[in-house]
């Protein structure tokens, strides 16, 4: 079972990782990202927020498999 948790919480991190990081490109690229100045809009600043603590639930993820491996 143990071996399994591990398997899962890789795998969630390695999702994260590789999904947040291209939907942020996308983002970033958005019209609604910057307003007429250039400056970030709310849009940006909470998409980029919300895949910040995305990718820290990941590192959070390899963490606690790396734990569960270690634990076997």
């Amino acid at each position: 079972m143990t071996l399994l948790l591990a398997v899962l919480l890789f795998a969630n991190a390695v999702f994260n990782a590789l999904v947040w990081p291209t939907f942020f490109r996308r983002v970033a690229r958005d019209p609604r990202a910057r307003d007429a100045a250039g400056r970030p809009t709310r849009f940006l600043t909470v998409h980029a927020v919300l895949i910040g603590f995305a990718l820290l639930l990941a590192a959070a993820s390899a963490v606690a498999g790396v734990v569960a491996l270690t634990r076997l």
